[in-house]
């Protein structure tokens, strides 16, 4: 553990160089190998020493932050390119990057919240300095305050649990009777609202709209996780009230998916699409997790791997497209298939790996969710039918009203670089390698 946040911290020694960017994302993908092979096995603690330690869910998140941070560098080439403040861009991601390792590896509760809080910070400083529409200041405020407003209950009920079981660390909580409805709702609030929940999700599609592609990347790839991981941690605390209210959830959360679905096939902007599905999945997330069954968390730790991936990639598309058409619109990029005809064989996998097409993760994720849902209640099929047929059909959208039709742009449009189509391969090849290793996400 030491190891690699010593590691993250020499590193932001050499951002203090320009030339030094494509020397800082190198060793970022050096630093995720040698992770790797501290490879764990279970949901048992090890590695455990005063407030930090790692059990296999925060190994995977980990392993995933490091990769998404060093994708977002091959993605962010334009900012070295026009020197748009390159050195406190490299910093501000390995402070990033650093908070979310220390944010997954902490196992004091206070400490997980403060660093919850504080990658908050780092992202707000991406969307304000490298956004790209003057409306970057309200999805930064709207950002920071549904962030920071749902927080504080959570904070008050760290301090009740403390109070009440005389320890801070996870692995001493077991399930508790003594606690009552507020607290259960102020122990959860945040990280609904983190994921986003359907109701409390309004930041998520204007920070995504508002964010340069690095701010994107790491909104859709790791901060929603925050959520999921939370709620992880906090559920065996509050089972007792879980059992009986968490039939809200799941309600909010499969009816709130079916209706951002719809609203998804009427969007003509690519990232707010995105950002969109990324709410329906989410949605799909917490109805798992709510369900309290082994499907249930087995099936979320694996979406959230595959969805940071998944829609990280096609921000990444849209990215692409953008910075040759400078417009985000379907309306203006239409026909691409003429235009960047490499470009679409991306598109169609990517998009494939949106709607849980095999051999994705996201497939047997789904399947295992879908599982636990149903298992909980033969009435959310009906919900699980509409989420699963729009699904398809808002990517597809998505992917044929880009791809095919008569193109409008004539002008410099040039198909993608050897850098971009590294930078796809690298979302789309562990999305299907880990399908070979289901016994990962379900620990047979």
């Amino acid at each position: 553990m030491l190891k690699l946040l010593l590691f993250m911290l020499f590193l932001m020694l050499l951002c203090f160089n320009k030339k030094m960017y494509w020397m800082v994302h190198n060793l970022l993908f050096l630093g995720m190998f040698l992770f790797m092979f501290d490879f764990m096995k279970g949901f048992n603690w090890m590695k455990l020493g005063y407030i930090f330690g790692m059990d296999y869910l925060s190994y995977g998140l980990v392993l995933l932050s490091i990769w998404i941070l060093g994708l977002m560098m091959m993605a962010s080439e334009k900012v070295y390119i026009l020197n748009k403040q390159v050195k406190l861009f490299m910093l501000l991601l390995l402070l990033l990057l650093s908070l979310l390792i220390l944010t997954f590896f902490t196992t004091n509760i206070f400490m997980f919240y403060l660093f919850f809080e504080s990658s908050l910070i780092p992202t707000l400083f991406l969307i304000l300095g490298w956004g790209y529409q003057p409306e970057r200041l309200q999805a930064g405020i709207y950002l920071l305050f549904y962030t920071l407003l749902a927080s504080l209950p959570l904070l008050l009920g760290i301090f009740y649990l403390y109070m009440v079981l005389g320890s801070l660390d996870y692995y001493f909580y077991n399930m508790n009777e003594e606690f009552n409805f507020y607290i259960y709702i102020s122990l959860i609030l945040a990280f609904l609202v983190k994921m986003p929940m359907f109701i409390v999700h309004l930041w998520l599609p204007k920070a995504h709209v508002e964010a340069p592609i690095a701010g994107s990347m790491i909104l859709a790839g790791v901060l929603l996780k925050l959520g999921g991981y939370g709620l992880i941690r906090m559920l065996m605390v509050i089972q007792f009230f879980s059992v009986q209210f968490n039939y809200i959830w799941v309600s909010v959360s499969l009816i709130g998916g079916s209706l951002v679905s719809l609203l998804c096939l009427c969007q003509t902007d690519m990232k707010l699409l995105i950002a969109y599905s990324s709410v329906v999945h989410m949605g799909i997330v917490i109805s798992g997790l709510m369900t309290l069954t082994y499907w249930g968390y087995s099936g979320a730790y694996g979406l959230m791997i595959a969805h940071g991936l998944c829609s990280s990639g096609l921000f990444c598309l849209a990215n692409i497209v953008y910075e040759r058409s400078s417009s985000r619109s379907l309306l203006i990029n239409r026909g691409l298939m003429t235009l960047m005809p490499s470009l679409t064989l991306w598109w169609f996998l990517l998009s494939a790996m949106n709607m849980a097409a095999p051999p994705s993760l996201n497939l047997l994720s789904e399947v295992s969710l879908l599982n636990s849902i149903v298992g909980w209640s033969w009435l959310s099929m009906l919900m699980l039918f509409f989420i699963s047929f729009l699904g398809a059909a808002y990517t597809l959208y998505l992917y044929a009203y880009s791809q095919h039709g008569k193109f409008i742009l004539y002008y410099g449009l040039i198909s993608g670089v050897m850098r971009e189509y590294l930078l796809l391969f690298l979302h789309w090849l562990p999305l299907n390698l880990l399908m070979f290793k289901v016994d990962y996400f379900f620990l047979m």
